[in-house]
């Protein structure tokens, strides 16, 4: 019995898409790469699905792709750096969206991904999936093929180095604040 037959590639990429694609965020993608990175792991997936033999959950093996791929792509971003996220954010504005409340919310984004940026691949997968997906650490060792001792260790490192960068990026912000004459 193959996981091939009975779950056709269409039904895989139309069920587990937007965990790919907010998996691939999650892990740094940036969002101007996204899309490429999806299409990325869903090649993977095409051409490997016949291979999955449900040993394990479809979002076990997807979020192993994935990671794969936003690990090839992180190589290959310290060699270019693109700017155009805020061109796309721009293209796509809503007129009826509360431009405060959005740009507030975009921010926060943007806040958000520089404090993961501070974190390695490997304490950023287990962070995001700990903290944001709500997993476990059982089911979080099963996904990422490691010892649940590694996954306790490195949210352990990961949450102290998100404090850290979070601190860190406050301070600026107050400096940023008080240098432009507000207040501290």
């Amino acid at each position: 019995f193959r996981m091939a037959d009975t779950a056709p590639f269409e039904d895989v990429y139309r069920e587990h898409f937007r965990f790919v694609w907010r998996s691939l965020r999650r892990l740094g993608v940036p969002e101007s790469d996204v899309a490429d990175s999806a299409q990325d792991v869903f090649l993977v997936v095409h051409r490997r699905l016949g291979e999955f033999e449900g040993r394990s959950k479809m979002t076990t093996w997807l979020f192993g792709i994935a990671l794969r791929v936003a690990r090839d792509r992180r190589r290959l971003a310290h060699n270019r750096r693109r700017s155009d996220d805020e061109n796309a954010l721009e293209e796509a504005a809503d007129e009826t969206v509360d431009v405060a409340a959005d740009a507030e919310r975009r921010q926060g984004l943007r806040q958000l991904e520089e404090i993961l940026d501070g974190l390695s691949l490997e304490q950023r997968a287990v962070f995001t999936l700990f903290e944001m997906e709500g997993l476990g650490g059982d089911a979080i060792a099963e996904m990422l093929e490691i010892p649940v001792g590694t996954v306790h260790s490195r949210l352990r490192l990961a949450r102290e180095a998100f404090e850290r960068n979070l601190k860190r990026l406050q301070a600026r912000d107050r400096f940023r604040s008080v240098r432009a004459g507000g207040e501290p």
